[in-house]
């Protein structure tokens, strides 16, 4: 099976289990769900989660929504963050939860949050914020989260500043490939394989769906989108999808075959892989490069 068919297997069913919980906690609140918008963040968002991931979500609220409603609505999304933290899926870190009062906002807040990002964020900002690019509704009212999309996608597609702040950050984090061109491992030989493999793709595919103002989210989907509209040869953008899926694969692997660390399920040792995979890995890291200095050419000038 393909890992873009096991990742997609894993957000459904986090989809199906989040939506009973919203039916069951949203009864128990008293909360109308045609009143708000359970929006999926990040991996989740791009139906792209793997076997350790934790929870990112938000709600979005009707501009006429009242002080009592908003008050019961981040007690329910607060409820059902912890019932989900209860069902395996680890509380946010960094507070990206829907029931967060950060995370719980008008569709007014939301457009002059995202208005805030994309005409005045700072690069710290927008790598904070980059996770909110990938949203997409859950459970509730569709039309609240289209509606933003559609805005969102328009505002960022006409701001060259906001492209390339969010260019910057993406090839912040070089490829690991060190001068003799040889995959560039840690002291004890290991390689993230998210923070330096699968987020390089992830990044320029939200950049470049966004400069050519697609709606599309997943990584995938945005690669293939947007390699026509870039004028890349079709297999240029094919080898940037391959290399992408090949490291949400190793990455599943690690996490089921238990080789993680309980610190960082994403660590792979890279001499426990057979020749071929270490050849594959190490091609793959190259066209990562690739990418990035494409992105370099493009928004650093």
């Amino acid at each position: 099976v393909q890992a873009r068919q096991v990742t997609a297997l894993i957000s459904h069913l986090n989809d199906v289990l989040t939506q009973q919980l919203l039916a069951l906690k949203a009864a128990r609140h008293g909360v109308a769900l045609q009143r708000l918008c359970w929006l999926a963040l990040g991996s989740e968002g791009r139906s792209e989660q793997t076997i350790a991931t934790d929870q990112d979500n938000a709600l979005i609220l009707p501009d006429d929504v009242t002080p009592q409603e908003q008050a019961a609505a981040l007690a329910f999304g607060r409820d059902v963050n912890q019932a989900l933290d209860a069902c395996g899926y680890p509380l946010c870190k960094g507070g990206i939860m829907a029931g967060e009062p950060g995370c719980c906002l008008t569709l007014r807040e939301w457009r002059e949050r995202f208005a805030g990002w994309i005409d005045h964020g700072a690069p710290q900002d927008l790598l904070n914020a980059s996770i909110y690019f990938d949203f997409r509704a859950l459970a509730g009212d569709a039309v609240l989260a289209e509606t933003l999309r559609t805005e969102v996608v328009e505002a960022a597609r006409r701001t060259p500043r906001f492209l390339k702040q969010m260019a910057l950050n993406a090839i912040a984090h070089s490829a690991p490939l060190n001068w003799l061109g040889g995959i560039d491992a840690d002291d004890q030989g290991t390689v993230d394989l998210k923070l330096q493999g699968t987020a390089i793709f992830v990044d320029a595919a939200r950049l470049y769906a966004l400069a050519h103002g697609l709606p599309v989210l997943g990584t995938r989907a945005r690669l293939e989108a947007a390699g026509p509209l870039m004028h890349v040869a079709a297999h240029e953008s094919e080898a940037w999808v391959t290399g992408f899926e090949f490291l949400q694969m190793l990455r599943l692997q690690v996490q089921i075959g238990g080789a993680s660390t309980p610190a960082n399920p994403n660590l792979i040792d890279t001499n426990t892989l057979n020749d071929i995979d270490l050849r594959m890995l190490k091609e793959t890291i190259r066209i990562a490069r690739r990418l990035q200095q494409r992105m370099g050419l493009d928004y650093q000038r």
